[in-house]
């Protein structure tokens, strides 16, 4: 369990020193990713990022597997 948490926590740390760069490729801004405004009511899902993010972890994963 301690293995667990110290992995999540340090791959937290990347992501969080990766953000800049992150933002400059427009991660969450991608054709696919769906936005909806009506009023005060913000509704936003990023359905091609969470695909795109799946398949480069699903190919890390596999790449680390071997």
């Amino acid at each position: 369990m301690a293995k667990t948490l110290i992995t999540i926590g340090m791959v937290l740390v990347v992501l969080g020193l990766c953000w800049p760069l992150i933002q400059k490729l427009n991660l969450g801004r991608l054709p696919g990713d769906f936005s909806f405004k009506s009023g005060n009511f913000k509704f936003y899902f990023p359905l091609t990022t969470s695909i795109v993010i799946s398949v480069l972890l699903s190919i890390l994963f596999w790449i680390f597997k071997k």
